[in-house]
């Protein structure tokens, strides 16, 4: 759904009333808007900004290692995070893998933002999961962090036995940007006749560059990611001449994508208070205008990245436990 210019005066949908709390405390402790100039201090201390690994895990039944793999041809290497089950051992019985790309509109964000999402996955599923740093923009713009994503994904299935991992059953997943760039794995691994991936775990995935639909003017400084700041995202991925165009590479935007057959299942989730709900909404759509599958939940009144900030809520628990369904329905489990 597309809204024209000179038609942008929109009344958002509501946050849910549970979710208030959480916006309210945001609101009395806001952080700097992000532009280019406040990018770098937006990044420092990414990697601290929340528990490590090992705080995380406690005396939960996971181990974790940190690993540095190959990355694209002529790149640099690529660092990762190999969460699995204590009780896991690499030759005993392969089991799913979970290639999860973090968030941060593909301009900030670190991947020990998410490891407490994976441990709980690790916990509740019993498979493995590969979490991994990408090259951020505007320094590395687009392919670099795609192709980084991409990469790491190919290293995973070619090592699959010694991880103890089926290649079978490897699932790419992100929220946000991590959501976004899932997709063009999905794509990128179809015509590139890459790793046939079992499914893509996409979590109000950032998939348009044009900006144009009613959700994407509805946020306009409003909610945890604003329009203000998805404009800025694209700007940097893709440089100004392409950050709204419909030329763009759909790798870098997967809604540019003319042919969304041949794709693996597909989950999507977006809140219905958040700028990513049309043009999730409409991805799906299209998915199954090929025939292919996807499976779409919008959470009513939740805000984007609601699960993260507010993991206590009931809309929190309804999510985790449509995704938890789908992945055992996807892998087998």
């Amino acid at each position: 759904m597309t809204i024209a210019p000179d038609s942008r005066t929109v009344v958002p949908v509501p946050f849910a009333a549970e979710l208030s709390p959480v916006l309210t405390a945001m609101a009395a402790a806001p952080q700097q808007p992000l532009t280019r100039e406040s990018l770098a201090s937006s990044r420092e201390g990414a990697a601290t900004l929340f528990p490590s690994p090992a705080e995380l895990i406690g005396d939960l039944p996971v181990v974790t290692e940190e690993r540095v793999i190959p990355g694209p041809v002529g790149a640099p290497d690529l660092e990762i995070t190999v969460l699995r089950p204590r009780d896991h051992r690499p030759g005993a019985g392969a089991v799913p893998a979970l290639f999860n790309i973090h968030g941060g509109g593909m301009i900030v964000g670190h991947r020990n933002w998410e490891t407490g999402r994976l441990i709980e996955l690790v916990v509740e599923l019993g498979v493995v999961a590969v979490n991994v740093e990408y090259r951020l923009a505007p320094e590395n713009p687009f392919p670099a962090g795609v192709e980084d994503c991409y990469a790491g994904v190919v290293w995973l299935a070619e090592n699959a036995a010694e991880l103890g991992v089926d290649p079978a059953r490897i699932v790419v997943m992100g929220g946000s940007a991590g959501g976004g760039f899932s997709a063009a794995v999905a794509l990128l691994a179809r015509d590139r006749k890459g790793p046939e991936l079992a499914g893509q775990l996409l979590l109000c995935p950032m998939l348009d560059n044009t900006n144009t639909t009613v959700a994407s003017h509805q946020y306009a400084g409003l909610g945890t990611w604003t329009r203000e700041a998805n404009l800025l995202a694209w700007s940097c991925v893709l440089g100004d001449d392409l950050a709204a165009s419909v030329d763009a590479s759909p790798y870098a935007a997967p809604t540019r994508a003319t042919d969304l057959s041949g794709l693996p299942p597909a989950f999507i989730e977006v809140g219905s208070a958040e700028l990513f709900r049309d043009e999730d909404v409409e991805f799906a759509g299209r998915i199954w205008a090929t025939g292919g599958e996807a499976e779409l939940h919008v959470w009513s009144g939740a805000f984007h990245g609601f699960d993260m900030y507010a993991p206590a809520s009931e809309l929190t628990r309804a999510a985790l436990a449509s995704r938890f369904s789908w992945l055992r329905r996807v892998l087998g489990l």
